[in-house]
């Protein structure tokens, strides 16, 4: 019989599954993401330094200058591993259009997604980044995730929408253009699997997600 953890009132998932994950990617890995043999793998995703990059440039006392934010949000893009070359291109394309005007209102968004109201923020930057259809998950929460790699996840669509199918999580349904709600509930899944798991499976938020992929891979 599968066994089940109920991670609210209305989610559940197959808490064997990840179980069973979790033991076959640790007798490969010993040590998680500490083991020698994936020293390779992690020296080619060190998102210390744009994490750093991040936390500099997006510090509140910044966003009285549009332009600093707006540039620093491009070089976040740019400089980020796991958003796809179609759309930093795209992004580029979109931040040479913009005008003094789009790039305050650009700010502001980013201001209420990282120091203000996050929902608020969330929901701003979906909107205006669909006027430019950059409107993705990738996009969204790529600097969600580079300003607090503990707390935020970066959203892989295709890993998303395998992590609720494999591990059978029931009331989450995802769909292609971000919003707030899925990005918060998803976020409560996430932090609940993680309880449920060898601490050295999440240095940080990405690693653990990546681990997940794994793991269904395998």
């Amino acid at each position: 019989m599968l066994s089940f953890i109920f991670l609210s009132k209305r989610v559940n998932m197959n808490l064997e599954k990840l179980k069973d994950v979790e033991t076959e990617f640790l007798l490969q890995y010993p040590s998680g993401f500490q083991d020698a043999k994936f020293f390779p793998t992690m020296k080619k995703f060190d998102p210390s330094k744009l994490e750093t990059f991040t936390k500099e440039n997006l510090k509140k006392e910044n966003f009285s200058n549009p332009n600093l934010v707006v540039d620093a949000f491009f070089k976040i893009i740019q400089k980020s591993a796991l958003v796809s070359l179609f759309d930093k291109l795209k992004f580029r394309d979109m931040k040479d259009s913009l005008t003094s005007y789009e790039k305050d209102m650009l700010s502001i968004e980013l201001f209420e997604l990282i120091h203000g109201n996050q929902k608020n923020g969330f929901e701003g930057l979906v909107e205006f980044l669909a006027q430019y259809s950059l409107a993705k998950w990738t996009i969204i929460s790529v600097v969600l995730y580079y300003n607090n790699r503990q707390k935020e996840y970066f959203v892989k669509p295709t890993t998303t929408k395998n992590v609720i199918k494999y591990f059978e999580i029931k009331d989450l349904i995802y769909k292609p253009t971000p919003s707030f709600e899925f990005y918060d509930s998803y976020k409560k899944v996430l932090n609940e699997m993680k309880k449920n798991v060898d601490k050295s499976l999440h240095p940080d938020n990405a690693a653990f997600t990546g681990f997940l992929r794994i793991g269904m891979e395998d």
